[in-house]
């Protein structure tokens, strides 16, 4: 499959459902291990991540800081809250307020 067909059906296929805000909760992995680890799919995430910093930047070009909060990869880490939030079709919280700043925050 090309990109643009892989992300299509990616993005129309999978939602994120999380269970707290808390930050503990919200799975980060230290880009050293995860690329060391799953090589091939760290080369991917790193492809979606400029993609959507790309985008973000396009949405906000002044506020530089959006960039590094929204960011996938981020920090030396890989924000997997993140990266379900920018790839799936849907974004739900145990409540209202937990969904608005998943996507917000």
């Amino acid at each position: 499959l090309e990109w643009d067909e892989a992300w299509e059906i990616t993005t129309k296929t999978c939602a994120y459902t999380n269970h707290t805000i808390m930050a503990e909760a919200l799975e980060k992995w230290p880009i050293d291990l995860f690329s060391r680890l799953l090589p091939r799919i760290y080369q991917i995430i790193e492809e979606i991540n400029r993609r959507f910093v790309i985008e973000v930047a396009n949405k906000y070009p002044s506020d530089v800081n959006k960039i590094a909060k929204m960011a996938i990869i981020a920090d030396g880490q890989v924000k997997m809250a993140h990266l379900a939030i920018v790839a799936g079709y849907s974004v739900n919280g145990v409540a209202k307020l937990h969904t608005e700043i998943l996507k917000n925050q």
